[in-house]
């Protein structure tokens, strides 16, 4: 393949991939999710007055967190997905990130996230079918991530 043939193919991949990735800016759509101090607001902020059934959805995070300032934490669920929520109920605005789902997408997430005291992390899996999946789990906090 010729460098002219490569290049011109590379322009029209670049131009294609980002149109076929259909992520939604939720900071920009949903601003009041960001600014929400209680989980319940947060999620009535994102996705409306919805039913959350208590199935489908697990969250791995240790028991107790020897620092706040960096706690792992899996989110895991069966369901097929549109989106993926995280939210916490120990700092000052409870959501911690949303994610887009790419149609037939796996929803295995892992990230760390801060928190300054102990509480609960909940999980909101929007699934393909029109239902709102949750999963909770408490954890202990050893040392605070937002004053050290």
């Amino acid at each position: 393949m010729d460098r002219r043939k490569f290049l011109s193919l590379s322009v029209v991949a670049a131009a294609v991939v980002p149109a076929s990735l259909s992520a939604i800016d939720f900071r920009a759509t949903k601003p009041d999710t960001w600014t929400a101090h209680n989980v319940k607001d947060a999620i009535k902020a994102l996705y409306g007055d919805v039913a959350l059934v208590e199935e489908g959805v697990t969250i791995k995070a240790p028991k107790v967190a020897s620092n706040g300032g960096a706690i792992p934490v899996t989110v895991k669920s069966d369901k097929a997905a549109k989106t993926v929520a995280l939210f916490q109920d120990a700092n000052p605005e409870a959501t911690v990130a949303v994610f887009t789902v790419p149609e037939g997408g796996i929803v295995n997430y892992m990230m760390k996230i801060k928190m300054k005291a102990s509480g609960k992390i909940t999980a909101v899996v929007e699934g393909t079918d029109g239902k709102f999946y949750v999963g909770n789990i408490s954890l202990e906090v050893a040392l605070g991530g937002c004053e050290g």
